[in-house]
Parts: C-alpha cells; structure tokens; sequence
C-alpha cells in the first residue's frame, strides 16, 4: 500500500513539472503531508489491530491478553432472564465482586419466536446487554449454542422447527436442521463479530455447542460441520471452546478447539483437571460451570448448595490457577412460558419452576445474598479489587392484598371469539407442534357415542404431553397427567355428550432434547374404542392485547358454561400510590396452578400446590404509578368468592 501510494505521488510530481517547472513547491509539500498522515493512520490502525489479540499459549497453559497472561472469574448472567431496566445494576453488582467478565447463552428462541420473524429489542437486544457489559468493564463470552439447555423451553430451540420439520434430528448432520442453523448463524453472527475482542470489543470467548459429550448422538461431523461455521464468522478474533462434564469429553471435545469442565463442588478438583489433561495436555484450565447452586422443578424441595462447600471449593481451583465461570452468579427468571422440563423417569416429565433464583450469589431480584460476600472475599484474594461499592438489597415493596372478579374461562364462547387463534377439525388429534401452537391450551372436542350403556366408561390416553383438564358438557371431571404418568380416568354416564380435554404445555424437554412434541400425540379412547372425529380450538395466551379485549368484552354471557368448569379467568385492578416503586412478590396462596399478568406482562406459571415456589417475583419495571391491571387465569382450583392475591415484600421459594 505505502509502495502504492509513492509511486503515484512521483508520477504526480513528474506530471507537473513536464507541465509547469515552475509547480508551486507547496502543492508538493501539502501532497507530501496527505501521504505521511495516511501511512501514519494506515500504521497505527494495523498496529491497534494487531495488539488486540485473545489467544491461547499452551506451552505455559494460560490465556493471553495482548501477549500478556489473563485469567478470568466471570458469572453467568442470561440476559433473557431479566428486563433490561436491571442489566446495568445487575452487571455492576458481578464487577463489584471482583468478577471480570460476565458469561451469557444466546437463545434463539428468543430472537426468533416464529420462523423469520426476528427480536432484537426489549428482554432481546443483545448488542445492548454486550454494550453496558463493556461500559461495566466487564469482558464477555459468549455461548450461542446453538442449543442451550439452560432449562429453557427445548433448550433454547424454537419449538416451530418442530412444526416446519416433524422428523429432524436436532444436535445432529441432518440436512433439515444444518440448513435451519446456517440461516440463523447469518443472522446472528454478524450483529456480535464488532464486539469480538480482536475487533475492538469486549468478547474474549464464543463456544461451539452445549455439553455435547451428554448426547447421545455422538456425532462428531456434526460438531465439525458447527466448527466450521463458527471460524467463518469468529475467525482468530475470539477463542473458541467446548464444554462437558469430566466424563463426557469423549463425544463433546473438538479438535484444536479449547476443552473445557463443568464442575461443581468438590475437595479435589485436580482428579477433575487430571481427566480433562488426557484428553488435552496443554492449555488453560477451565472450569465453564461451576455450580453454586441447582435447578428446582416443581413438586420437589427448592436446591441449595452450602455456602463454605462453594468457597472451599472456589479457592482450591483459583489456587491451582484455573479460570472459573460461576453458572449462576445471576439467575433470574423463567417469565411467561420459557421455563423448560426435564425426563428424569422413564417418561415422567419434571417441569422446571419459574423462578431461576439457582441459589445464586445474586437473587432472582438481583440482590446480593450471604454467598456473594463470601464468594468476593475469595475472588480478591486473586484478582485485584475493581474498588466499586459492594452493592446493598434493595427495597421491596408489599401491596395490600387484591380483590379478584371471575370473568368466565376459556370453555365460554367469549373466550372461543376472542383468545383463540384457531379452530381445525381433523379426524384424529394433532399436537401443538402440527397446529403451530409454541405454547398456552389446546381444546380438543369430540363426541362421546350414545351406544355406551356401561357406567363409568374408562377414558384413556396414549401419549398426552402434559396434562389434559378433562370435561364432559363443561363439566371438570377430572386431570390426567405426564407429571404423574396417569393417563386413564373413569367417565360417568349422565354428564353429557360432549368431552372436552384442555390440554396444557407444560415446558419443553431442555435436556438432551428429545423432540418432545406436546398435546394429544396417539388415540384417545372409550372403553379400549378410539375417539375420532375432533375439534381443535388453540389458546396460546401469548398475545396480551387479547387478554385485555377479553376482559374487556366478558358480559357474563358465559357463566352457566364456566360454572363448573376449569381454566378460570380472574381480574381485578390495583393503584401505587407511592412516589418510588420498588419489586414486589405476587403471593397465589390459596389458588392451585396457573398464570398471572400484570400490565400485560407474563409473569409466569405458579403452582403452590406442589411448591415449592410459591411466590412470583414481579420487577418493579413493570409497575405503574397509580393504576395497574392483574389478571389470573386459575387452570384447576374452584377459588371461592370474594377472591383475592396478595403481594408480599419477600420471596417465597420453600413451600409445600
């Protein structure tokens, strides 16, 4: 280039003098002054280029920062699991204890809910959850999967490949699902290859899958194939990893791509280190997921780990010189219905609660707890003190408890008109996925044959993910669930003609992703006799605008259909007359499984029933001054009037 340019300048100058001798030598000296300031910014532009370097010396096992040695503590934080109003205050808690970098999934269902239909605002805008992460002088790795697990709704995957690809095999060479990554990949990657670190940003770190050792695909042209496509985009910007269990690294390590451990407590990491070096002698130590806490699903106690157990822990590993990212440093929540499920019996579904507090040092309301001054004691004893406050709880706010009006429930032809996106009829039942449904109730309605003379008759289901709330004539007889593996219930004659199943989704398997289609997927049957004949009414209740045209049309048209019916809409409206808001927690005590909106904003499934989440975070971000709007739609109890929610200024996460 700087050979270029002279060449030119002298074909310049002899130009001018064969022209005029008599060339104003300062046109010369000015030209001369353009070239050297350009070959000084062409310089220092390589130059800056050059120095921004995140690589790897596996000669003396350590990252390299610019060529100098780095290591790094960092927390996951899933920017999914927050509003963004908290990010900033979130992210300057993580650097205030000692933390210097912040480690997020990118989930595609997020960004895109329905096939090309994109998100990139709001709970969604990435680059801005990198930006503030940057001006919080925190670094960033990155994990776009581009499955997830995370117990999220199908591990992050968006449930309509199901719908657009029935037979994909998802983690695996399958054309269908290459083809569907490739796409997403061209629109992911570009929006974050500025802030990869080499090019000026903040992200030091982009990993190739999710603990694909656990898979049982195995399938290492797959993971070829997933390298390849991610170098194309990362390049030598970033430093590309893996991540497994110590015994899973067999299926899930990559060549010539970082291996690194998840891991939780222990009192001798080193026999974990000592599995990873068989497989990969030389390089930095890496332990991806250390758990100072677990995962809860609904129905069992709420997961804690021991505060000295972490921090033992903790210290042994930064000791040994190991970089350590907590999984979750910030846990946050599971709003609306992006909670997933796991199969842990043979078939049984454990859905995941909606509370992602994950015992983590931060709470779900970003809050430091007893283990976040612990665990920063331990991490500046390693790495220097970024001299931020350490931040303080902050104040909750308790709401006097809220009158409720019943307005119908979803068997009501208010609801038919208004909350549902369609009605199909098909002689067998389709599932969710068929009828492009992501979430919420389907109605299935067939009629049941007069020939029947034996009293009760045995109903049956073959496959029903998750749970049918059963009705003849709308009429609640009864609940059959995958939670429970119960699947038969007796019917009795006299209540009518007409069954009714409203069938919920209850999350989608996250872990290790087993296409699990919901609804009614094989025959529904009387007496050992299949059902035929049906009609499918979707309620995906994902659409906040027809909730509030519902309420505000409900003229009690429906009230004898609802009287003895399940899946009941509630509504009532409160007022904050406080000059600042502050969280709160929305206390269903009394009610048995359902969801709650306020303002429009999907708070999540509750269930104190089983517990052992009993409370719902609400942040105050979605709070107004003055006037508020809640409405609870209650799936199985009879709440009796005069019905009220409460709110209370603690959480309450160990219940029944």
């Amino acid at each position: 280039m700087v050979r270029h340019r002279c060449t030119k300048l002298n074909e310049l100058i002899n130009t001018n003098e064969r022209k005029n001798p008599l060339i104003s030598m300062l046109k010369i000296k000015y030209i001369l002054y353009l070239l050297a300031a350009s070959m000084i910014t062409q310089i220092e532009a390589n130059n800056g280029k050059d120095s921004r370097l995140f690589t790897i010396d596996y000669e003396n096992d350590t990252f390299l920062m610019d060529g100098e040695p780095f290591r790094f503590v960092s927390g996951s934080f899933h920017y999914f699991r927050a509003l963004p109003d908290s990010w900033r205050q979130i992210l300057r808690s993580m650097r205030a204890a000692g933390l210097n970098a912040v480690m997020t999934y990118i989930e595609w269902s997020t960004h895109e809910p329905s096939e090309g239909n994109y998100k990139w605002d709001g709970i969604a805008d990435l680059e801005q959850f990198i930006q503030l992460a940057e001006e919080e002088d925190l670094f960033v790795i990155l994990r776009p999967g581009p499955y997830i697990c995370a117990e999220r709704d199908m591990g992050g995957f968006p449930y309509w490949l199901l719908t657009k690809h029935p037979n994909v095999k998802l983690r695996t060479y399958d054309t269908d699902y290459l083809e569907e990554v490739e796409k997403w990949y061209a629109t992911l990657m570009p929006r974050i290859q500025k802030y990869l670190y080499g090019r000026g940003g903040p992200v030091i770190m982009v990993s190739i899958e999710n603990e694909y050792g656990f898979f049982s695909a195995c399938d290492h042209t797959y993971l070829s194939f997933l390298k390849k496509l991610t170098e194309s985009y990362v390049q030598n910007d970033a430093v590309l990893f893996t991540d497994d269990g110590p015994n899973a690294l067999e299926c899930g390590s990559i060549p010539d791509v970082l291996t690194t451990l998840n891991f939780g407590i222990t009192n001798d990491p080193d026999r974990h280190w000592e599995v990873l070096r068989t497989h990969q002698p030389k390089g930095p130590l890496v332990n991806t997921e250390f758990y100072p806490g677990w995962l809860t699903h609904w129905g069992q106690p709420i997961a804690r780990v021991a505060t000295e157990s972490i921090s033992n822990t903790l210290r042994l590993m930064l000791e040994r010189g190991a970089n350590v990212n907590f999984y979750m440093f910030f846990g946050g929540t599971n709003f609306a219905f992006t909670a997933g499920a796991n199969d842990l019996d043979g078939g049984m579904m454990h859905a995941d609660i909606t509370s992602y507090d994950y015992d983590a040092p931060l709470d779900e309301a970003g809050d430091p707890t007893p283990k976040y001054y612990a665990l920063r004691d331990v991490i500046l004893e390693f790495l220097p003190d970024p001299g931020l406050p350490i931040p303080e709880k902050l104040p909750k706010m308790k709401i006097p408890p809220v009158e409720l009006s019943a307005r119908g429930c979803l068997l009501s032809n208010t609801a038919r008109e208004i909350l549902a996106k369609y009605t199909v009829f098909n002689e067998h039942a389709l599932g969710f996925e068929a009828l492009n449904q992501h979430s919420g109730f389907i109605l299935y309605e067939a009629d049941i044959p007069k020939e029947y003379t034996r009293d009760p008759l045995a109903l049956h289901i073959n496959k029903l993910h998750d749970r049918a709330y059963v009705h003849v004539n709308n009429r609640f007889v009864g609940v059959l669930s995958r939670d429970t593996g119960i699947y038969s219930l007796p019917i009795n004659l006299g209540l009518g003609y007409r069954l009714q199943l409203l069938v919920e989704n209850e999350g989608r398997i996250n872990f290790n992703i087993p296409n699990d289609f919901k609804g009614i997927l094989e025959s529904v049957t009387l007496q050992g006799n299949e059902l035929l004949n049906w009609t499918m009414t979707g309620f995906p209740l994902d659409d906040s605008l027809l909730l509030g045209n519902y309420i505000d049309r409900y003229f009690d048209d429906s009230t004898e259909s609802c009287k003895h019916s399940s899946v009941r809409i509630y509504h009532g409206q409160f007022t904050i007359d406080a000059e600042q808001i502050f969280d709160t927690y929305v206390d269903p005590t009394g009610w048995g499984k359902g969801l709650i909106f306020i303002n429009g904003f999907n708070l999540g499934r509750y269930w104190p029933l089983v517990g052992p989440q009993v409370t719902l975070y609400v942040p105050r971000h979605i709070l107004n001054q003055g006037y508020n709007d809640i409405v609870v739609i209650e799936y199985q109890k009879d709440v009796q009037e005069p019905t009220t929610i409460l709110f209370s200024d603690k959480p309450n996460l160990d219940g029944p």
